[in-house]
């Protein structure tokens, strides 16, 4: 089976080497795809839903040209084709009002400001993809190595 894949947008492609340098210890397990904007992760997440494939994670940037990262979260949140679907909104610039549409509308996981700390935002990672994992009903013990033990407790105690 592939692996399941996170994938991350923003214009500025210094952004998206951070993200994948601080998300390399989950590259064993989960395929990271960068993105320069909404239109291309459109095209790439269509692309892992034609081949059956899990998108468990998108992390995205509000402030982009052409579709604002919020917009295309919203999207994401009304696309039956990726139920249970964690999201990740990066942002330095984002008024109350957006914050308010981003969780509202968009259903955001997590609201992330730039610059983050690298290790809480690995860790915030690993948080959604273990209740990503076990929501999907994925045999998660492939994965145990970097899933967070407190989430995935709490998770499979909830479930059982």
């Amino acid at each position: 089976m592939n692996k399941p894949n996170i994938v991350c947008v923003d214009d500025q492609q210094d952004i998206l080497a951070a993200l994948k340098k601080d998300l390399l210890p989950l590259a064993p397990f989960f395929s990271i795809l960068l993105c320069e904007s909404a239109l291309e992760a459109g095209e790439v997440m269509e692309e892992i839903h034609e081949q059956g494939e899990h998108l468990a994670l998108v992390i995205c940037d509000h402030v982009m040209p052409g579709k604002t990262g919020i917009d295309f979260l919203i999207e994401i949140n009304e696309d039956q084709r990726f139920p249970g679907i964690k999201k990740i909104l990066l942002t330095g610039l984002a008024t109350h009002q957006d914050s308010i549409i981003a969780i509202n509308r968009a259903g955001i996981d997590h609201y992330t400001e730039k610059p983050w700390d690298p290790g809480e935002f690995l860790h915030t990672a690993q948080v959604l993809l273990t209740q990503y994992l076990i929501h999907s009903g994925m045999a998660y013990q492939p994965f145990l190595a970097i899933l967070d033990p407190p989430t995935l407790y709490k998770e499979l105690r909830n479930r059982g």
